[in-house]
């Protein structure tokens, strides 16, 4: 009778356990689809306005890209915009497109992220007097297009080390895309892997709305349920890695061959 009666408290413990965790589930989506309604659906019909932040905005990585993407959109909503990058000649380039096609000023910075720490002091002094209410630091770098240890990239030292200057020193709390497609990239656009112009265009609606965001509903949805079904402690073991750099290499000779037919 007793053991009857423990099976029974078991029973109805397990399946209070389960009712809880299928209420916690259930508040978890829920609330994600209230917050990305908010961030990512209802901007397209009310828009931040953008110039209430600042006059100017500066862009990192300027000339090509997503950043050279938000230039244009943030000038065509408005913004003058200061472009950094490392191309004085691109630079100049980007500069007249965008004051012949926006009609805003603009102003360029030559500085190489990979340099360190000693080119905020030139840049701190350009935008000195500048009223500045956007920063897009989308400046970055990468030293292959596949998974692999940091060991066996050619020039190890130099490698690392400009990864770390461009792509840690320079970080703040910015925005988390998935897949674009850039020079950088090199991707195909489909319905998860958005052009640069139309990303920017749903991340700039987001302005003021999230701290951190994914920039638009798609990249969003896709992030939303890599964290339901793969979290990060799961996508970062050796055992995830091994198969992603399996099937990148895979992915890389069907594209090589691809090519040669």
């Amino acid at each position: 009778m007793s053991l009857l009666f423990a099976n029974s408290l078991l029973n109805d413990a397990l399946a209070l356990i389960g009712a809880l965790m299928c209420l916690y589930y259930f508040a978890k989506c829920s609330w994600g689809l209230l917050v990305g309604a908010r961030a990512y659906i209802l901007p397209k019909f009310w828009r931040t306005d953008l110039t209430s932040y600042g006059d100017w905005a500066v862009v990192t990585g300027a000339t090509a890209g997503i950043g050279k993407a938000y230039a244009h959109e943030l000038a065509r909503r408005g913004l003058n915009v200061v472009l950094i990058s490392r191309s004085l000649e691109r630079l100049r380039a980007t500069a007249e497109e965008i004051e012949q096609q926006q009609g805003k000023k603009t102003k360029i910075i030559q500085a190489d992220f990979t340099s360190g720490a000693e080119i905020y002091g030139p840049i701190e002094a350009a935008l000195k007097d500048l009223n500045i209410g956007i920063l897009v630091n989308n400046v970055g770098k990468t030293y292959t297009m596949l998974p692999c240890y940091f060991l066996d990239v050619p020039n190890v030292d130099k490698e690392i080390l400009d990864i770390m200057n461009c792509n840690a020193l320079s970080v703040l709390m910015c925005v988390l895309p998935l897949l674009v497609s850039t020079n950088l990239t090199r991707l195909e656009t489909s319905i998860f892997v958005k052009q640069a112009d139309d990303y920017v265009r749903e991340a700039l609606n987001t302005v003021g709305i999230r701290e951190q965001t994914n920039g638009c509903l798609a990249h969003a949805v896709q992030h939303f349920v890599i964290e339901m079904l793969c979290p990060e402690w799961l996508r970062l073991t050796q055992m995830s890695m091994k198969n992603l750099k399996r099937s990148c290499e895979k992915r890389r000779l069907l594209l090589e061959k691809y090519k040669m037919t």
